[in-house]
């Protein structure tokens, strides 16, 4: 069994289904999908851009499903998976977009891989989440947010630098200030997003670990960091700033106003990927990021 495979998969009678529908495949996909669950005797829960292309499925609950599927890229699969993330419940990504690295099928191979889902052919790759809490200037209660991706904490309005200050562990111990666009706090799923376009580490997803990657730095002295899961880390902006902006996920997120500090964790919530036989963190990489790909066409002449 593959590394983070879950030998209890559920029953897999009730399926939610969201979508974004402003892909060309969307509609033909639906339909596909619609007839393929309908086929299995499910139950069905859709989004509001699907319901009315489901007839027959019921208002979306995240707490009612036993599966999640997501037709669209890796950001609807992102946002249904902060949905169902809290419930542990398994995410299934209909890849329509154009890279695709969370998603698991194409749209033309939907029949094959429900067949093999409701077969009991997969398995589960668990992946930890973040959880990014808001921490106001008087010490209430802030906003909390899940992350699957990352946590990523930047100026807003113009390109001014922004000062920040990390600290990490339960002393708090200080890693150093310095002047950039932001950092990015990533788990080892998100190391292949945006840590990776900021030249951050490319961390394979069993790895227990959070990843720190500062925005374009003002310094050579600073470089990316990888610290245990189990660290709290702390952000604060050195100087007063205006338009300090957490974004998670890059689709959530808050305005943090001087003397707001962003407390970053790892979350309770897991996200359980659906991945099939011969799908693989390596084999994703190569096959979407172009990976090796010199040695890999190599042993194939």
């Amino acid at each position: 069994m593959p590394m983070g495979a879950a030998p209890d998969r559920p029953a897999l009678r009730h399926v939610g289904v969201i979508g974004q529908s402003n892909y060309s495949q969307f509609e033909s996909t639906v339909e596909r999908l619609g007839t393929a669950l309908r086929e299995n005797g499910v139950r069905l829960f859709a989004d509001a851009s699907l319901i009315r292309r489901l007839p027959d499925a019921e208002p979306f609950d995240p707490e009612a499903v036993d599966l999640l599927i997501t037709l669209g890229g890796d950001g609807t699969l992102l946002r249904g998976a902060r949905l169902v993330a809290p419930r542990h419940t398994p995410v299934l990504g209909i890849n329509l977009g154009r890279l695709g690295f969370l998603t698991a099928i194409p749209p033309d191979e939907i029949e094959e891989h429900l067949a093999r889902l409701f077969a009991g052919d997969y398995w589960l790759d668990t992946r930890f989440t973040l959880e990014a809490v808001v921490v106001p200037a008087d010490g209430s209660d802030g906003d909390t947010f899940i992350a699957l991706n990352d946590a990523v904490l930047h100026k807003g309005g113009f390109a001014r630098v922004v000062r920040l200050a990390m600290y990490v562990g339960p002393d708090q111990q200080e890693v150093g200030s310095y002047g950039s666009d932001g950092i990015i706090l990533a788990t080892p799923t998100g190391s292949t997003a945006y840590s990776l376009a900021a030249s951050g580490p490319v961390v394979d997803p069993a790895v227990d670990c959070i990843i720190a990657t500062p925005i374009c730095p003002h310094t050579l002295g600073i470089r990316p960091l990888v610290l245990p899961s189990n660290m709290e880390i702390r952000i604060e902006a050195v100087s007063p700033t205006e338009e300090l902006i957490l974004t998670v996920d890059g689709q959530d997120g808050a305005e943090l106003h001087p003397g707001d500090k962003l407390i970053v964790r790892k979350g309770d919530a897991t996200v359980r990927l659906v991945r099939f036989p011969g799908q693989s963190f390596f084999t994703t990489l190569r096959r979407k990021l172009n990976w090796a790909l010199e040695n890999a066409e190599a042993r194939t002449r």
